[in-house]
């Protein structure tokens, strides 16, 4: 039950964001912090190992939203 009202929340606060901000923009935050969380959780409740690859990989996604954060055209 948790899991759905998650999810419902979380399908109600992207429809807020999308308000002010653009889908592709909005899907591009929502995966990579989707991503970057389970790599992160992994890591500290699983104990699996996170590699300098695995880092890498993370940090492209985080460069990846900022540049289409900054390239974000103003209305």
């Amino acid at each position: 039950m948790a899991v759905v009202v998650g999810y419902a929340l979380s399908f109600y606060a992207l429809s807020q964001a999308l308000r002010t901000i653009p889908i592709g923009v909005a899907y591009a935050i929502w995966s990579g912090v989707g991503t970057a969380a389970m790599v992160a959780i992994g890591a500290l409740f699983y104990r699996q190992p996170v590699t300098p690859v695995m880092m890498l990989g993370i940090g492209l996604i985080v460069a990846g939203v900022v540049l289409l954060n900054l390239h974000r055209p103003l209305h």
